[in-house]
């Protein structure tokens, strides 16, 4: 067993949470949705690498055609998630998002849910007619999309989510035009936008979905060679391409080349790697580290508070058990106990008390 693999995803998986509620707080659709597509392909990624370790049997087919459908879907969400993130960042830039009313900004939504869900919905429904069977198992690394190999399929597979990615350059240009333009007094276009903001927040969205798309364009063009380097396979027919289409193939690693084990291992890593980076560029920030800080001062209150209130609960129930005292003496004593107490002690135990209800909003409240 690859032990790296699952080790390897599960993290990612973890990682790519971590800025979860400041997007969350924001409602900003893209960078929500490049997060819970990073996190389910890692974490069934993670989990192929668990039940295929070291086997191809066939033990979990209706996961892998869900699991299948998902790496399809995948292929052209996070082009399309980052899209949708360079038009809105482009809109801020050239101060068009200033004056949006309500409804344009519930069509802005509608649009980035279609963009980030529909649209990868659409391409693994296209797949279908390119699919010549059912999926393949690969050894140590679980289910994979059948693709029959064909001018058909760089269309409807790659081509489209290629196309969305150099769209998605074209749009990060224009907002950089706009932003150098106007960098003197960007940071009062942001707040008249009414956009959480800042500018050094627009800085670290437009490199993440640069550099996620140049590095998607790498992919998506490694894989059209990869796809053509044998040659195309002619299209011969719907009825002879998904004949025998309950197929499954199964592939050892001990049939399969070296060099295809390694271009497997690649292509698997893609989808961590890019955990990774998202992770990086949205979770070392300024506001990020304040977020942490703050939530371990939090931590540490709650800590205090349970540690004092273990103290006094152990003192009052020495003093119900003194030899000879009867158990009506308790309240009085403890009345006495308290009335005893120091003004100091009693503010710091009020103090540690009502930290409780600041753990919950120390997370933030701004979003990247």
């Amino acid at each position: 067993m690859r032990v790296e693999l699952p080790v390897g995803a599960f993290i990612a998986a973890f990682l790519v949470l971590v800025p979860l509620p400041w997007h969350w707080r924001a409602r900003n659709v893209p960078t929500l949705s490049i997060i819970i597509w990073l996190f389910f392909c890692n974490l069934s990624s993670a989990i192929n690498t668990i039940i295929w370790a070291g086997n191809v049997k066939i033990v979990a087919p209706v996961w892998c055609d869900i699991v299948t459908k998902l790496q399809i879907g995948a292929t052209m969400a996070l082009p399309a998630c980052c899209l949708c993130l360079c038009i809105r960042l482009e809109r801020i830039s050239a101060i068009r998002e200033a004056n949006a009313t309500a409804c344009k900004r519930r069509q802005r939504v509608f649009f980035d849910l279609f963009m980030c869900w529909g649209l990868p919905a659409i391409h693994m429904a296209l797949h279908y007619i390119v699919q010549g069977h059912r999926f393949d198992i690969v050894e140590d690394f679980g289910c994979r999309a059948s693709i029959y190999s064909s001018v058909q399929a760089l269309l409807l597979v790659w081509i489209l989510p290629l196309l969305t990615s150099f769209l998605t350059l074209v749009y990060a240009a224009f907002a950089l035009v706009h932003f150098f333009r106007r960098r003197i007094s960007f940071s009062k276009h942001l707040q008249e936008s009414a956009s959480a903001l800042t500018a050094s927040r627009y800085l670290r969205l437009m490199a993440m979905a640069i550099i996620q798309m140049f590095w998607g364009v790498l992919l998506i063009s490694i894989n059209i060679w990869f796809t053509c380097k044998n040659g195309l396979r002619p299209w011969t027919g719907w009825a002879d391409i998904h004949f025998n289409f309950s197929r499954i193939g199964l592939f050892p690693t001990i049939i399969i080349p070296e060099y295809v084990v390694h271009w497997t291992s690649f292509i698997w890593w893609t989808i961590p790697i890019s955990s990774l980076l998202f992770f990086a560029f949205f979770s070392f920030g300024e506001e990020a580290m304040k977020e942490y800080r703050a939530c371990w001062r939090a931590f540490k209150r709650i800590f205090t508070r349970r540690k004092s209130s273990t103290k006094e609960n152990s003192i009052v129930i020495s003093l119900g058990n003194v030899n000879g005292m009867e158990r009506t003496n308790t309240p009085t004593i403890v009345l006495e106990l308290k009335s005893q107490l120091t003004p100091r002690s009693e503010a710091e135990t009020i103090s540690a008390f009502s930290s409780y209800s600041d753990c919950l909003p120390s997370l933030g409240h701004h979003a990247v």
